[in-house]
């Protein structure tokens, strides 16, 4: 265990980076999720797994590598995929290739859901994010979330960074 005289303190400036990332990371997910619930009557995850199957070869993923790639837990991702499919925005099937595992397609509706969803998702996250910052800060964003994400997501399970 490290003792207080062990640790390397923020400085004052450190101090203001991390709690504004903090901030951020707090406060954009609801911002997100508000115009989403209120425009598409969708959650910000119920628009990222649409969006993860929509990018995905045949518009299908294993229910695992969907986990992986929204960052969920599979019991967490299977009650909002039963949800989805509820609403006939997701199917799920035994997979072709190894029957015990379970694969989500991107329905007809779903991809029309998504379709709709898109452009005012993008608006709000100009306005949010990427319209208060000029292009060279988008350039060093892009550069941050980059090194912070080979820490935090060294094998790209959420396959953001190509």
């Amino acid at each position: 265990m490290t003792t207080p005289d062990e640790v390397r303190w923020l400085t004052a400036d450190q101090l203001r980076a991390w709690v504004g990332l903090l901030s951020v990371a707090e406060l954009l997910p609801a911002a997100l999720d508000s115009q989403l619930r209120r425009d598409a009557g969708l959650t910000h995850f119920d628009y990222q797994v649409l969006a993860m199957l929509s990018e995905a070869p045949g518009r299908s993923l294993r229910m695992t590598t969907l986990a992986q790639r929204t960052s969920a837990t599979l019991p967490r991702l299977s009650h909002v995929v039963e949800r989805l499919e509820g609403r006939g925005f997701v199917v799920r099937t035994p997979d072709p290739d190894d029957a015990r595992a379970t694969r989500a397609y991107l329905a007809e509706p779903g991809w029309d859901t998504l379709v709709a969803a898109a452009p005012g998702h993008v608006v709000n996250a100009r306005a949010l994010v990427i319209d208060a910052l000029t292009d060279e800060q988008v350039s060093q964003l892009e550069s941050i979330t980059g090194a912070l994400l080979a820490r935090l997501d060294p094998e790209d399970r959420l396959a953001r960074r190509g």
